[in-house]
């Protein structure tokens, strides 16, 4: 029985969760662990140009993975066929490569495993293991949603996340610069974890969200920027219909833009500069590390942010 009466905790409103019928675990990485375990793949295609964070649960579990190429639209080059114990691992990028993930996903049936942390919005595929991470999308410490229709037989422990909240609180009070340092740090921390169930904190979180709000100003951020930028972009963008973006991806070979939007505090990724140190990379995956500028289109940004963006790029 919870307490009653005494000090006030967090004053946060009650939604729906969007995945609320999924497995909750404490990250993405372990996500993909309970997968691997449960299906006991003898070896895993993964692209050479994703997180190298994926790579964890395969080194944990000695479980062979290969690399297979893609192409500037996000799409598989290589001939992959893959043997009954196999399974192929894709990345619905920027969350906007759901109706290719649902054609991969008519050829390789459950040997495929969708990697949707760049897509919350999303839906699982029936009869495919996929998993979210809560992260890239919201303001919470950790969290993940994994659709499997399997379990493990061993009970998991509840993580537990109010030391991973001080980048959060700090970025409030203090500033993002002020809660960079922690949020790299408590980034960190979350290397090596064991598969546990999300904690109360993060659960909590994830109930106080209005998704739709979120949906909807995601998109239409994302529209105002193409709207403006698509001619200058090297990448060909279709935004379906029911496709919640996580950024809106310029390509642009334009030199000095990406420093050039930081120096104008844009903060700017780069996803993922460990790709590079592959020889065997192909020249759309190098330009995809080094020309693709993730330009921030969340739910913390109006009108009049995106125009500050397309002026800097436009003008600068």
């Amino acid at each position: 029985m919870e307490p009653i009466g005494g000090y006030f905790s967090l004053e946060l409103p009650y939604f729906e969760e969007y995945h609320k019928d999924a497995l909750k675990l404490n990250t993405g990485r372990n996500c993909l662990e309970y997968i691997l375990r449960c299906r006991q793949y003898s070896k895993v295609y993964i692209p050479y140009y994703t997180c190298d964070v994926i790579l964890e649960p395969f080194q944990k579990l000695g479980i062979l993975f290969d690399f297979y190429h893609i192409n500037l639209d996000f799409e598989i080059t290589d001939y992959i066929k893959l043997k009954k114990t196999e399974a192929l691992l894709y990345t619905n990028y920027y969350g906007l490569k759901q109706k290719y993930t649902e054609t991969l996903a008519a050829k390789y049936g459950q040997q495929l495993i969708v990697d949707n942390t760049q897509a919350f919005y999303a839906k699982p595929i029936e009869g495919i293991d996929v998993f979210y991470t809560c992260r890239k999308f919201f303001g919470v410490p950790d969290g993940a949603y994994l659709y499997i229709n399997t379990k493990f037989e061993e009970e998991l422990e509840q993580d537990v996340s109010y030391e991973r909240m001080s980048f959060l609180t700090k970025r409030i009070d203090l500033g993002a610069e002020a809660g960079y340092a922690d949020f790299r740090e408590q980034s960190h921390l979350l290397i090596g974890q064991q598969i546990r169930r999300m904690s109360k904190l993060t659960g909590r979180l994830m109930q106080s969200i209005n998704y739709q709000r979120i949906a909807e100003q995601r998109r239409r951020n994302f529209r105002l920027l193409h709207d403006s930028l698509k001619d200058t972009n090297l990448y060909n963008i279709h935004l379906d219909e029911e496709s919640v973006p996580m950024v809106y991806p310029y390509l642009t070979a334009r030199e000095g833009l990406r420093e050039l939007l930081i120096q104008n505090k844009i903060f700017i990724a780069t996803y993922w500069p460990s790709v590079l140190k592959f020889n065997q990379i192909n020249t759309s995956e190098q330009q995809l590390v080094n020309q693709l500028l993730p330009l921030p289109i969340d739910q913390r940004y109006l009108d009049e942010d995106m125009n500050t963006i397309i002026q800097h790029i436009v003008n600068g």
